[in-house]
């Protein structure tokens, strides 16, 4: 059996799975190198080499990978940081590994601006309204906020207010959601607009999908749809999140979409992907996941929310395991330019994570459901992991924020572990995934209760009947 190095850049479940299907290959022998944020349970059991790099700057990444450019047929990027710092760009520059993850210059998720501007040229009937307000044109405040709410009067107060740049200020704030008045809208806005510009675009009612594929550069191979839950708490009450859970059908699209609806995801994927390509003059330059991308079906069609230049995290969990092909191949194949299609079994699967006490306002809002003897405690897995004799291949344990100390296992201060079933439906994998998640002892840990269930997919359906109703 032939030994394939894998250099992975890991920061944390998301990554926790790509190692894990690369290990679970039938025709080759990994040997997996591992620059981690931390010290993973997963990934220090399971690397032939591990460092930990808890910032993941991309010159230690990268000396990491002269170090051991001998033994690495590849590297494999998850996390959005060390991609839109190029790490890419350096390491193929200084050891001519081959990197899976767009080049720097097309992480397109590093502006929000840039991708408005690619849509509106793309797809325009895809894209939401939008104005983008640039501090460099508004000599004072009481200028900017007049053009604010000039275009509020346009939008009758239906807004999404977006910072251009990810991780400054506030974030992403929605009208009905984070703010009811202007003033608060406003003072959202400013948040942002003291860092670089900022999006106001109209907020689009519907129901979300999401949509990733893998790319060789040339060819762009979508995946089947899958749906996040942003919200910390169940029935989508409290803060977003990066995503509390995820689902995916055993049919390419979601329950309460149509074949039809995955025909127009498909068309406008490959629109924006072939349109996008024609601009860069490197074949290789999107190789990865370029693609992942936030579809809104509003009953009138696709309007695309964003997109970003990685594997989506929830949403590649619930897909990677069920991938036919070797993964190793598929990675190969990217390197390769070779790639054009990817097998997937029709099987569900419903991830559902755990995360510490304090996670999404969590043991404010229910100080009384919070054990305080567990807090900060050490995190057990063995009763879950002794799930795997029972369900065998259908669970999976993904540990994420979380790092070993002492021997023994402690979450971090973000998504601690991810538990996925994988199921012939969706009940089926949901309830795997939630027997899993309840299994998990120590540290506090919740997680949301309703991920994928019946009464929450019959929302999304009955909400889908009413937009279509109104055409």
């Amino acid at each position: 059996m032939e030994t394939i190095g894998v250099l992975l850049v890991s920061y944390g479940a998301r990554e926790v799975a790509m190692a894990d299907t690369l290990l679970r290959s039938k025709n080759y022998h990994v040997e997996l190198y591992v620059a981690d944020k931390q010290r993973n349970p997963f990934n220090a059991g399971h690397a032939t080499k591990h460092a930990v790099i808890p910032s993941l700057d991309v010159g230690e990444i990268c000396k990491f990978a002269q170090e051991n450019k001998d033994h690495l047929d590849f590297v494999l990027v998850g996390s959005e940081n060390p991609i839109i710092k190029g790490i890419r760009d350096l390491i193929e520059e200084k050891t001519g590994i081959p990197v899976i993850c767009p080049k720097k210059a097309y992480a397109i998720e590093e502006s929000k601006v840039a991708q408005r501007v690619l849509f509106e040229e793309i797809a325009p009937d895809a894209n939401p309204h939008f104005k983008v307000f640039d501090p460099a044109i508004y000599k004072t405040e009481t200028d900017v906020k007049e053009a604010v709410y000039r275009w509020l009067d346009e939008l009758d107060n239906q807004a999404v207010v977006k910072p251009d740049k990810p991780a400054l200020g506030k974030g992403v704030g929605v009208w009905g959601d984070h703010f009811a008045t202007r003033e608060q809208l406003f003072e959202h806005f400013l948040s942002n607009f003291k860092y670089g510009s900022v999006i106001i675009e109209e907020k689009v009612p519907g129901e979300e999908s999401s949509c990733m594929g893998f790319c060789d550069g040339k060819h762009f191979i979508p995946l089947p749809d899958t749906r996040d839950y942003k919200r910390a708490f169940d029935d989508d009450r409290g803060p977003n999140t990066g995503g509390m859970g995820s689902y995916k059908d055993s049919a390419d699209y979601l329950p309460f979409l149509t074949a039809a609806d995955r025909e127009s995801e498909l068309a406008l994927a490959e629109k924006i992907f072939t349109g996008w390509r024609k601009k860069i003059p490197d074949d290789t330059a999107l190789r990865g996941v370029p693609l992942y991308l936030a579809f809104m079906h509003t009953g009138k069609g696709i309007k695309i929310l964003e997109i970003n230049s990685r594997p989506g995290d929830p949403e590649i969990m619930n897909l990677l395991p069920v991938i036919k092909d070797d993964f190793v191949d598929v990675c190969l194949k990217m390197v390769d330019g070779t790639l054009t299609s990817v097998a997937m079994e029709k099987s569900a699967t419903v991830l559902t994570y755990k995360v510490p006490p304090d996670y999404g306002g969590y043991s404010q809002v229910y100080a009384d459901k919070v054990v305080q003897a567990e807090v900060g405690s050490p995190v057990d897995l063995s009763k879950a992991e002794a799930l795997i004799q029972k369900y065998g291949d259908k669970i999976r344990i993904y540990p994420g924020s979380m790092e070993i100390r002492d021997g023994k296992n402690y979450a971090l201060k973000s998504r601690a572990i991810g538990v996925l079933g994988i199921g012939d439906s969706i009940e089926e994998a949901r309830q795997i995934s939630q027997e899993g998640a309840k299994a998990i002892t120590g540290g506090a840990l919740w997680n949301r209760t309703d991920v994928a269930s019946k009464e929450h997919i019959a929302k999304s359906i009955n909400h889908m009947c009413m937009l279509r109703e109104k055409i």
